[in-house]
């Protein structure tokens, strides 16, 4: 791949020391006219729809060609940008391999400019980012889900309930415990205590409706935010979730038993530490109360006088 004095020096301002990096030339409309060959990975399919791999010093597809639909409208107003003499640099996206599947690239431009300062094509760099994203993800998930029951933990349900605080939605927060968790551990063991719990939150999943964000938060305590409810609506939804899981006998571990569990209701407001005490303060009016049961949280009367 032959590049002039002026392009090598854009390129060496580019390029990072990783030798698996994509160096590619446009023109001004964002057809490539240089590739070096790592782009061959990538593959393309011709007017006539046979594929053709991109080798240095060959014109090859548009840009576009290598993105996937979702993307095509910001790597377009990236290239643009980067003909006007904007230094554009890294951005993420999909691209669309030989074999349809997606691969994760991030790509950053420079302009190529003749002496007399008029942009020519555009002088790019891309890296696959499929690895790294794929840590991220993996990290992402570790820090913020449960690994037991897949939903989300602790520090995921006070991120989301600080957000809902911030954003001033209108909501209610409820919290569900098993009861006797600690009983049908000692009795039947770990590995049923552990089924239990996995089966509480698939009945949570099942029943409670999709924009409910439903985590654990606990060893056998569950925390649902149902935005944009009143308390009656949240009061109905909650209260059907008990009745169920105390009618249906789970088949879990060597036998079957029944399971319940207690719950509580509060709406979302003031501020954090409020909502969970009000919500905590619920639940154990409910276990107080004798279990199997959903409490709603006690309106605060003023004292007058």
């Amino acid at each position: 791949m032959n590049f002039t004095f002026q392009e090598s020096s854009v390129l060496y301002g580019m390029l990072a020391e990783s030798t698996t990096d994509v160096i590619l030339k446009t023109d001004p409309k964002g057809f490539i006219v240089h590739a070096t060959p790592g782009i061959a990975d990538l593959g393309h399919r011709d007017a006539a729809g046979k594929e053709s791999g991109l080798a240095g010093g060959i014109c090859g597809p548009h840009l576009l060609d290598l993105v996937a639909p979702e993307a095509k409208q910001q790597i377009s107003r990236a290239h643009a940008r980067a003909m006007a003499g904007e230094d554009i640099d890294w951005i993420e996206f999909p691209a669309l391999t030989r074999d349809e599947r997606k691969r994760w690239f991030e790509i950053r431009l420079r302009a190529l400019m003749r002496h007399d300062g008029a942009p020519y094509g555009v002088l790019g760099v891309m890296r696959n980012v499929d690895e790294l994203r794929s840590l991220n993800e993996r990290l992402f998930t570790a820090t913020y889900t449960d690994p037991l029951t897949g939903l989300t933990n602790r520090t995921a349900f006070i991120s989301m309930l600080e957000h809902m605080l911030q954003a001033t939605m209108d909501g209610c927060l409820a919290l569900f415990s098993i009861d006797f968790f600690r009983t049908i551990n000692m009795q039947y063991g770990q590995g049923t205590g552990d089924e239990v719990l996995t089966v509480f939150a698939d009945l949570l999943r099942e029943m409670l409706r999709t924009e409910d964000i439903i985590s654990r938060i606990g060893s056998e305590r569950f925390a649902v935010i149902l935005p944009r409810v009143t308390p009656a609506e949240a009061e109905g939804i909650c209260r059907r979730v008990v009745t169920t899981l105390a009618e249906l006998k789970q088949t879990v571990g060597d036998g079957s038993f029944a399971m319940t569990a207690s719950a509580s209701v509060a709406r979302i407001d003031t501020s954090l530490d409020s909502t969970i005490e009000r919500a905590e303060m619920a639940l154990f009016v409910a276990k107080a109360k004798g279990r199997n049961r959903l409490e709603m949280e006690k309106p605060v009367r003023l004292a007058v006088g």
